[in-house]
């Protein structure tokens, strides 16, 4: 929409019966189908806990922190919304139960927790705001919460809100009641109840069972919030009777029953959703007069990811979290990317750098295309890391590391070919005898851990005539941190002496961003994270070059066709 006529569009996107149903992709996948059809999209996360954001979680908890170009450490569903509507959303985007209590710029709206939001009311309250008024859930907390959906609407033809957890639990009734009150502020017409649920199979009767979709709609419909369409998620097609009787039990139009079956990849979601006219149900609820959408070109990305036409390569990913893929989703999906860039299929086996205990393991290596050393914090499984990086580097095995992948191969590469055998960084080792990778100034005196690494996109200045200078096309980028630690600038001519070429640094030339190794097939390290920029349509060109390079590689070693080890997420 060129134009937008009136208020803009509300989409809630609630879960019921289980967790990891996949509501971020349902929503991500109405996110892409309405931007196919012309409309002006955001989608913004609300969390349940009360952390403010998820920047202190264990990635084995609750898998990867996504970071946004202003900084926002933020649920990992941001980027399936990044990589579906193909917009950088921010901190507004992602709001939390603690965030609601503490005030944050306008641009921090995309990932609320309950703990910002019990922030920015207590600090209201402290400052006398509420004229010495009895501060409530209602209707202080659900105003705030209300606030939060609506410092976007200006901008959009269409806001869609994930509400985390599931119905049912305690955490997340604020942030119901708040969506209940806004389909009474703004009107039907222009709010929308999309509640994902599940169908589960019972093996002994040869069934599927709805008994638990109806007791989740009932729920809701307790809280006072009628679902418009049901998403249910199920092993087996639902089939017209059941449909009909899910919606009969549930107050719902059949058409509004929309199944969800699991599927080769992620990206395959919003076809399957369209091909049941979920799209065009949404627009006529909500009053859109918008064109049908033009698929052609996912189509043709869902086509390359399920059947490439170039074969497949095998990616090593050497980490500290690999039982838990979900700890590096963007990087999972980056690499996806780079495959849809090559028409390969990426074939990635995740390794634990832990279980490279001495130099004969790394020698697994030698039957893969190439290895990716990920990002991450603390000490344990770094020699592993230092132990795979030698023997890609020694073996001509496409190497990019990223973050502590870059720190690893700073000391890798100290330790080995400088002679510096005390090379470590003071991280993990604040006595070393040289510590190739130190402390930044600005986090001398920072004591707090939540919110204060150096934290979104910054510019990076590329090398004249270097690999990566040639993989951009660009002399200047800007990418996304996370991290507190650089490497140290004592010991960068001495780095450099033997090979290792300095080619990213910050404007200033205090920072290395991009390190690569003169006369290896295909090595880089960065200190950013590219896979936060990675989106399937546009693929990130690391990842493509990368990907391109575990392709000659695999020619090289004469492997042979690959078999269909999953295509992907």
């Amino acid at each position: 929409m060129s134009e937008r006529s009136g208020p803009a569009k509300m989409i809630f996107v609630t879960g019921g019966v289980v967790s990891s149903l996949g509501k971020g992709i349902a929503a991500a996948s109405i996110g892409r189908l309405l931007v196919e059809r012309g409309l002006k999209v955001t989608i913004q996360k609300f969390d349940p806990y009360i952390n403010v954001d998820p920047g202190t979680l264990s990635p084995f908890q609750h898998g990867e922190v996504y970071v946004t170009d202003d900084g926002a450490e933020t649920d990992l569903d941001l980027g399936h919304y990044e990589r579906f509507i193909e917009e950088s959303l921010s901190q507004a985007n992602n709001v939390t139960t603690g965030r609601i209590y503490i005030e944050e710029s306008l641009s921090q709206a995309n990932n609320v927790t309950t703990g910002r939001i019990y922030q920015d009311v207590i600090t209201k309250e402290r400052r006398g705001e509420y004229l010495g008024s009895t501060v409530q859930v209602i209707p202080h907390i659900t105003d705030e919460i209300k606030s939060a959906v609506r410092r976007l609407t200006p901008n959009y033809d269409v806001v869609i809100t994930e509400i985390g957890g599931t119905v049912g639990d305690i955490e997340s009734l604020p942030f119901l009641e708040a969506i209940r009150q806004l389909r009474s502020d703004a009107g039907r017409e222009n709010t929308l109840f999309i509640h994902l649920t599940l169908v589960p199979f019972m093996a002994a009767a040869g069934e599927l069972k709805t008994k638990p979709t109806q007791h989740s709609v009932r729920e809701l419909m307790e809280i006072g919030i009628m679902p418009d369409i049901l998403i249910c998620r199920a092993e087996h097609e639902l089939g017209e009777d059941l449909r009909r009787k899910i919606a009969l039990f549930c107050n719902v139009k059949s058409e509004a029953v929309i199944e969800a079956c699991d599927v080769d990849t992620i990206y395959e979601v919003p076809l399957i959703f369209h091909a049941q006219n979920l799209d065009q149900t949404v627009v006529d609820k909500l009053g859109l007069d918008v064109p049908a959408p033009d698929l052609t070109a996912w189509r043709a990305l869902v086509e390359r990811v399920k059947r490439p036409t170039q074969g497949g390569v095998r990616v090593a990913v050497v980490g500290k979290y690999t039982d838990l893929v979900d700890s590096y989703k963007s990087i999972q999906q980056a690499l996806v990317h780079g495959g849809i860039a090559n028409d390969v299929r990426v074939q990635t086996d995740w390794l634990s750098s832990e279980d490279f205990n001495g130099p004969e393991d790394a020698t697994r290596l030698a039957d893969y295309d190439a290895l990716l050393v990920p990002g991450g914090f603390g000490v344990r499984g770094v020699e592993g890391m230092v132990r795979v990086i030698q023997w890609a580097r020694e073996n001509g095995l496409p190497f990019f590391g990223i973050c502590l992948g870059l720190q690893s191969a700073i000391i890798e590469f100290a330790r080995n070919v400088c002679d510096l055998e005390g090379s470590h960084s003071r991280e993990f080792a604040p006595e070393c005898d040289d510590p190739v990778v130190s402390l930044m100034d600005s986090q001398r005196k920072v004591t707090d851990m939540g919110g204060t690494m150096r934290l979104g996109a910054y510019p990076c200045q590329l090398a004249d005539g270097s690999l990566a200078a040639k993989v951009y096309g660009l002399s200047e980028i800007s990418e996304r941190h996370r991290h507190r630690y650089e490497v140290n600038n004592e010991y960068r001519e001495v780095l450099g002496s033997q090979g290792l070429r300095m080619s990213g640094l910050s404007p200033d030339g205090m920072l290395v961003e991009i390190i690569e190794l003169t006369g290896h097939p295909w090595y880089i390290a960065t200190q950013f994270h590219p896979e936060l920029k990675s989106r399937p349509a546009h693929p990130h060109p690391l990842f493509a070059s990368f990907i391109e390079a575990a392709v000659r590689r695999r020619g090289e070693r004469g492997a042979g066709e690959l078999k269909a080890v999953g295509v992907g997420e």
